[in-house]
């Protein structure tokens, strides 16, 4: 293979060992790699799926939780030309069968854990090769670990797609968006530049990394940069806040949900959580009063508000620490390599502070959806990839974030943003978390409808009369719930995203 002008997403961990090589790239469960112990290992792997008589372009599917294993079989596949298919570890039976399906992926690769969902499925599935990842003498990780270092066959292009990255499906049946070597390395970019990432960091992941947002955010930047990572197999708030406090990591991103059991949780305040510097949220809009609560704990602590889509790789705007001061609710602005306006239904830009779709042209965005070009026509009409996310942007070009546009809810032909009268009932004591949502109502058309998760330590008694009598308090007659829903715990994916089409299955009159 040539390298004269090669740019993929391989060439980050190439590039990074061959600058710091002795550096400790990775660590997991016990187990360190440097930079060219995790460079090797790739070429390892990545030799070893060739040899199994995969080809270039072919779609491998993974499905396992965080592990050194997992991120080695993601660059195996982009070393190898082949396209990486990341899978929820939640998805079962129909679910799973789907993405399989759907992405054409003759090859996979899984936790032992999981395997037996995978052969619950796997007839009338086109999946020729089943790899365990890892905890076993044959696996992928084992290959990897050792042995001479092969030079491999294969040409790999910065237009070749490397992943499909299935939408979260939180309102509809999930989508494979290509994404291409390009698209990965551009966004790269923009996450280093806007996120200020440095070799320095010490960063923590924990969110999953078969969700954009931790793998090509964060991980694969800090990869890029040098930093010495350090990975937990899942989001354990206590768990988190002990490794903060004991391994000094100065930096950390979570998604919205996991920010508000960190702040809730007992030992939170308790450990010393004076190294860390960065804090970075995205995946869903941050309650305004939790964001507070942690800016009040934490007064030395940087915040990072981070917005996008699987579509764009995903980062799209940033709001900077030195920003959330005068605009706390703000999404920040468009990163380095992202254009992107707000229009109306016709296309046409809106005025400043007036509500509109967000739509983007970047060299960060997908090529398209895997094998559905309606779908793909629809989302980039007019030249601009059109979101579904309903935002405003003031004068200076900060954009806010009101809400999904299928998530608005229509009561008596007004619509309201769902995420206003979260925020007001976040400011109960009570309230640990809660998802508005719309349920049809022959009166309102839709019915704004409360579900609540209460505190476990919350001193008192409370029910739906105390919400929606505090709701009144803070919000606008025509913004007040009509009901209010007691659950012990919200439905969402692992990446942190409420699954609001779930309570409106579960609710539905």
């Amino acid at each position: 293979m040539t390298l004269l002008r090669s740019s993929t997403v391989a060439d980050v961990v190439r590039r990074s060992a061959a600058r710091t090589p002795a550096r400790v790239a990775l660590r997991f469960a016990g187990r360190q790699w440097s930079y060219a112990e995790l460079d090797a290992a790739v070429t390892r792997a990545a030799a070893h799926l060739l040899g199994l008589g995969l080809a270039k372009g072919d779609r491998v599917a993974a499905y396992g939780r965080n592990s050194d294993a997992y991120l080695i079989g993601f660059l195996a596949c982009a070393r190898a030309g082949l396209v990486h298919v990341p899978v929820n570890y939640n998805l079962t039976g129909d679910e799973l069968a789907y993405l399989l399906r759907q992405s054409g992926s003759t090859a996979a690769l899984v936790d032992p854990a999981l395997k037996s969902n995978v052969d619950a499925v796997v007839g009338g599935l086109n999946l020729n090769h089943v790899l365990l990842l890892r905890d076993t003498e044959d696996s992928l990780l084992a290959v990897a670990s050792s042995g001479d270092v092969p030079e491999l066959d294969v040409e790999v292009a910065d237009e070749d797609l490397v992943q499909l990255l299935y939408t979260s499906g939180t309102t509809s049946r999930p989508k494979g968006a290509m994404m291409t070597h390009r698209a990965l390395l551009h966004e790269y970019l923009s996450c280093i530049v806007a996120l200020n990432l440095t070799e320095h960091d010490a960063p923590l992941h924990v969110m999953p990394l078969y969700h954009s947002a931790q793998l090509h955010v964060f991980l694969l930047p800090w990869l890029a940069v040098g930093a010495t990572n350090d990975l937990l197999e899942v989001p354990d708030p206590g768990e988190i806040l002990r490794r903060i406090a004991e391994d000094r990591h100065g930096a950390f991103f979570a998604a919205p949900t996991l920010w508000v059991a960190i702040a809730n949780h007992p030992d939170f305040g308790s450990g010393d959580l004076g190294a860390l510097r960065k804090a970075y949220y995205g995946a869903s809009i941050m309650p305004g009063p939790i964001l507070r609560r942690l800016a009040e704990a934490m007064p030395g602590l940087g915040f990072y508000n981070c917005f996008g889509q699987s579509e764009i790789a995903p980062l799209a705007t940033v709001l900077g620490p030195d920003e959330h001061a005068d605009r706390p609710e703000s999404a920040g602005r468009a990163a380095l390599f992202v254009e992107l306006r707000v229009v109306d239904e016709n296309g046409d830009d809106v005025p400043p502070g007036e509500p509109g779709e967000v739509v983007y042209r970047s060299p960060q965005l997908c090529t398209g959806y895997w094998d559905k070009p309606e779908e793909t026509a629809e989302a980039f009409r007019g030249g601009w990839f059109h979101s579904g996310d309903l935002v405003r942007m003031d004068e200076a070009g900060y954009l806010y974030v009101v809400d999904r546009i299928k998530d608005v809810i229509n009561t008596g032909g007004v619509l309201v943003a769902s995420r206003e009268v979260e925020d007001a009932l976040y400011t109960h004591p009570a309230v640990g978390e809660v998802a508005v949502i719309g349920l049809p109502d022959d009166k309102w058309i839709e019915a704004i409808t409360a579900v609540v998760v209460s505190k476990e330590d919350y001193q008192g008694e409370v029910d739906e009369a105390a919400l929606l009598a505090h709701a009144k308090e803070k919000l606008s007659p025509f913004k007040v719930p009509k009901a209010v829903r007691f659950v012990p715990e919200l439905p969402r994916n692992a990446s942190g995203k409420i699954l609001k089409r779930e309570l409106r299955d579960q609710f539905r009159p």
